[in-house]
Formats: structure tokens, sequence, C-alpha cells
């Protein structure tokens, strides 16, 4: 089932969940056992990130440093299936335009129409230190609107090459949004400009990056109104359970954390006081969230499985 399907036809506020692969040579054990925490609360799908190759240095015997490139979070697709099939859920894998070209993303969508997957995320991807050199004659999508573009080509039969009497594929295409401006774009109104040229090219629906302020993201769905963008906006929601996130979030996601949060944890004597004060305003958020009757709360959960577990026994008990 696709998640524009289950946005329209909820009665209440979904819950939704979005975790990563786990590291290079790692089990997925350790997922599942996030998904069985999790599962429990019946999220109509689940969010899988992706990650592009990044290049590391790595110091030899005679002091000597080798470059590496490698993806550190292979497996986005495999677990996509795995978590459908074992646990009966939707999966949104997240397809990226950094670290890829148009042709090994078109395999990628071929794989997934296979096993059944009906759902993508099309996003940019974070920058790395490695760009991958591309063979000749092969394309790179440079923006999410240029992958939202291809995605919506395969839907009406329209490959990378002509191919004759080319069977569509029906994904459901979900894009990023930005409360507070993507760091790249030059003005508020230009970020919902772009967002709008998405959802022209065939988005479905948008998920928000993470906010801490719920202003910001109303003002965000007031400006897309106001703009023409009528799909659904899902919120994003991260809990703030440890100290270095005060300083993390906002360097690798742009975010702006309320002065008097940042106080609390600065003045908190250890990290369960910490996780009680991050709870404590998840909660509250989500609330006023739901109040105003968002079509889906969107959780990224990382390695915050528990806390989220709080927050959301708290809001649907």
């Amino acid at each position: 089932m696709k998640v524009i399907d289950f946005l329209e036809s909820a009665r209440r506020t979904l819950i939704s969940f979005e975790i990563i692969p786990p590291p290079r040579g790692s089990s997925a054990a350790e997922v599942y056992e996030i998904v069985d925490e999790l599962i429990g609360f019946a999220p109509p799908f689940i969010d899988v990130t992706s990650h592009a190759a990044d290049s590391t240095y790595m110091e030899a015997e005679d002091g000597s440093f080798r470059r590496q490139i490698k993806r550190k979070r292979p497996g986005t697709l495999g677990l996509c299936a795995a978590l459908k099939y074992r646990y009966k859920v939707e999966t949104v894998p997240h397809l990226l335009c950094r670290g890829f070209s148009r042709q090994e993303t078109e395999d990628a969508l071929i794989e997934l129409n296979y096993l059944g997957i009906e759902n993508v995320l099309a996003i940019r991807g974070d920058d790395t230190a490695y760009r991958k050199t591309q063979p000749h004659g092969r394309r790179v999508n440079e923006y999410a609107l240029d992958l939202v573009r291809q995605i919506a080509n395969m839907n009406r039969g329209r490959y990378e090459e002509e191919l004759l009497n080319a069977a569509e594929t029906d994904f459901c295409i979900g894009v990023g949004g930005y409360p507070e401006k993507h760091p790249d774009s030059p003005s508020l109104e230009a970020d919902v400009r772009y967002l709008k040229q998405k959802v022209a090219a065939g988005a479905h629906y948008v998920v928000t990056q993470m906010f801490f302020l719920n202003s910001e993201y109303f003002a965000f769905v007031d400006r897309c109104r106001a703009a023409g963008i009528k799909v659904p906006i899902i919120p994003g929601v991260k809990l703030l359970t440890r100290r270095h996130q005060l300083h993390s979030l906002p360097h690798h996601f742009r975010v702006n954390i309320p002065d008097d949060l940042v106080q609390a944890f600065e003045a908190a004597d250890s990290d369960s006081e910490r996780r009680e004060i991050g709870v404590d305003c998840a909660t509250r958020q989500v609330a006023e969230l739901m109040e105003a009757k968002v079509p889906c709360i969107h959780f990224y959960v990382m390695k915050d499985v528990k806390s989220v577990q709080r927050v959301v026994r708290k809001l649907t008990a």
C-alpha cells in the first residue's frame, strides 16, 4: 500500500518511524531488535535511510595514510525487503542523487519494483568527501527535482534508454521539506518554490526535516499552502536526549534548538536527567502537533528507540 493512500484514508494522526541500516559488517539483527520495539505501535510505514560512498584515510604501519572509499552503511534495499515481509509493514527506501548515476538509480528502482516495494523518498543526499567519477555516457541527478522526474518518468514507462513496450512502475514519491529552510536555498520563499517544483514533477507527499519549535512547522505549512502546494506535509520529530546533540544536530542538520531547552540540558547533572527532559519536551511537541491534526508524526529514531517508545506510549495510551 502506498504512503499517500495511508495518509488520505487515515482518521487520526498516524505514527511512522525512520531507521538506519547497520554499519558494514554488522548483522541485520540489531535493526530487527529496534523494529521489534516499534512494530507494536502499528506504523503504516517505516523509512530506511541510504548512504553514499565516502572517503576515509587509514594510517599504515609506516606512518603513511591511504585513502579508502566505501559505503559505511550499505543494504537499504535488502533491509527494506526484509522488513516488509518479516513484519508485514510498508517500507520507504531513501534514494539519493549524490553518489549514484541515473543508471544505478534505475537499476535500484527496478529491483524495488520486483520486490513489491511501492514507496520511495527522493532526496539529494548529504555532501561527502568523495565524489564518484562517472563512466563516459553516464548521467547523474544533480538535485532532488531531477530524481523525482526520473522516478515519475519510470511510472510512465520511460527509462534511461528507449525501450519498446516498457512496463510502467507505480511508485509513491516522497520528498523532503525544510521548515527552517534548506541550507543551500537563498531564501524561505525560494525554498518553497523549489519544493513546489518537486510536487509538480510528481511528488505525492512531503516529510520535513526535524524541528524543535512547532511554530516553524506551522509557518512552513502556511507558506506551502499559500504557494499552492496541496500534498500532505508530514512533520519530522527528533528527540533530544544527549548533551552532544546540542552541537551535532545544528551542525549536521542546520536546525535551531530553543534556548530554554539548551539551558535545561546544560544545567542537567546526568544523562538520565537529560533523557527525561528530552522525552517531556518531545511529548509536549507531538501532543500539540496531534491536536492540530497533522497527517502523521514521523520519528527519526536512530538509537533513541526506548525514548521514542515512551513518547508514543504517552500519546497513544
